[in-house]
C-alpha cells in the first residue's frame, strides 16, 4: 500500500491548520476595512494581486518539491502570508514590489527551510524587510489619509499597481517618520504643523490599530493563540514609552498612546508576534519573547533608522526563540529543574 509522504501538521479537527488560517484571515477584515476607508483601495489591490502571486509561488514550490498541490494549497497558509505582507505594504505599491516581497516570503523564508512548520523566521516579515532594505523609497511612499488628500478610486488603484509610471499620486511622511526626524519642534507644535498626526498617533493609523486590536481580541476568544506574547509586548512597549516620555520636548520619543496606537503596533502584536512556528513555544518563553520584542520596537523607533520597527524586532527575536524555549521548558513531572551538565 502506497502512503502519502506528508509532513506535519496532520490535524483536521477543531484546531486544524486550515481553521486557524481561516480565522486569522477573518480577523484581518476590520483592519483592512479601516485602511481602505482612510487610504483608499490600494490595500485591497495589494491583497488581491499578492494573493495571486502567493498561490502561484506556493504551487511552484510544491511542484518542485513533489508535494501534492491540493493538500497544501487548501491550508490557506500562503494566503495568510500574502495578506499579512500586503497589509504592511504602502497602498498603491507597484506590482513588481509586491511580487518580489511575496516571492521572498514564500520561496525563501518558507519553502527553502522545508515548508510550513519548519520556517525559523516569520515569512511575511522576511519579505517586508527585504523590500524595506532594497527599495526604501517605494516602501515609504504612503498615501495621505482621508481628509488630507483626495482618495483614488478602484480603477486608479489598479493603475497605480500595474502601470505605476502613468499614476501620479501624492505621498507624505508617516507620523513615526516625522517624529523621528523632528529635532526642533515641541510635540504640540509638531501636531499643529502636520495634520496627519490626528488625535493620538496618526490620522487613520490610530483607528487601524484599534481595528487590528479588535481582530486580535477575537482570535484570543477563539483560542487561536494565548495572550502571553502580545500582552507582554504591548505592556513592555507602553511602559518604556511612559518611563522615557519627557512631556513633549523636541527630543521626545512620543507618549505611550502614540506608540501603542501608531504604526504597526497592534497588527504586529496580534498577527505577527503570535506566529506559532517562529515564536517561543512555552508560556514563560512567550512572555519573554513578547517583552523583548517590545524592548526592541521602542529602542529601534527611538535610536534606529527605521521608525516602524516591528519587522526587525520580530526577526531578531525569531533568532532567539529556540534559546528562550531551551531555558523555559516546564519541568517534567518527577524531575528536578536542574539540567544535566549545568
Amino acid at each position: 500500500m502506497a502512503l502519502m509522504r506528508l509532513t506535519s501538521p496532520h490535524a483536521h479537527g477543531p484546531m486544524s491548520t486550515q481553521r486557524v488560517m481561516q480565522s486569522v484571515l477573518l480577523a484581518t477584515i476590520p483592519g483592512v476595512i479601516v485602511l481602505t476607508h482612510f487610504f483608499g483601495f490600494g490595500t485591497l489591490v495589494n491583497i488581491l494581486w499578492g494573493s495571486i502571486v502567493a498561490l502561484a509561488c506556493e504551487a511552484l514550490a510544491l511542484k518542485l518539491r513533489r508535494r501534492p498541490l491540493g493538500f497544501y494549497l487548501k491550508d490557506y497558509s500562503a494566503l495568510v502570508t500574502a495578506v499579512l505582507l500586503c497589509i504592511a505594504l504602502p497602498p498603491y505599491a507597484p506590482w513588481w514590489l509586491i511580487a518580489v516581497g511575496i516571492a521572498s516570503s514564500i520561496l525563501l523564508a518558507k519553502h527553502l527551510y522545508g515548508g510550513l512548520g519548519y520556517n525559523p523566521f516569520n515569512p511575511a516579515m522576511v519579505g517586508y524587510v527585504i523590500l524595506l532594505i532594497s527599495f526604501p523609497i517605494q516602501m515609504t511612499a504612503w498615501a495621505p489619509p482621508r481628509g488630507l488628500g483626495e482618495l483614488p478610486g478602484f480603477m486608479e488603484a489598479l493603475q497605480a499597481c500595474f502601470t505605476p509610471a502613468a499614476y501620479d499620486g501624492t505621498t507624505m511622511a508617516t507620523p513615526l517618520d516625522l517624529l523621528k526626524q523632528n529635532n526642533s519642534l515641541l510635540i504640540k507644535d509638531l501636531w499643529n504643523q502636520y495634520p496627519q498626526f490626528g488625535r493620538w498617533s496618526g490620522l487613520g493609523w490610530e483607528w487601524a490599530n484599534i481595528a487590528f486590536l479588535a481582530g486580535g481580541v477575537w482570535l484570543l476568544y477563539q483560542r487561536i493563540f494565548t495572550w502571553h506574547a502580545p500582552v507582554a509586548m504591548l505592556v513592555t512597549l507602553g511602559l518604556l514609552a511612559a518611563i522615557f516620555y519627557d512631556g513633549g520636548s523636541s527630543a521626545s520619543g512620543g507618549s505611550p498612546l502614540f506608540h501603542l496606537l501608531g504604526g504597526a503596533t497592534m497588527f504586529g502584536a496580534f498577527f505577527i508576534v503570535t506566529d506559532p512556528v517562529s515564536s517561543a513555544v512555552s508560556l514563560r518563553g512567550r512572555l519573554i519573547f513578547g517583552a523583548l520584542i517590545g524592548v526592541l520596537i521602542y529602542t529601534i523607533r527611538i535610536k534606529g533608522n527605521y521608525p516602524d520597527s516591528v519587522a526587525f524586532a520580530v526577526l531578531i527575536m525569531n533568532f532567539a526563540a529556540p534559546f528562550i524555549d531551551y531555558y523555559t521548558q516546564p519541568r517534567t513531572y518527577g524531575h528536578s529543574n536542574k539540567r544535566g551538565g549545568d
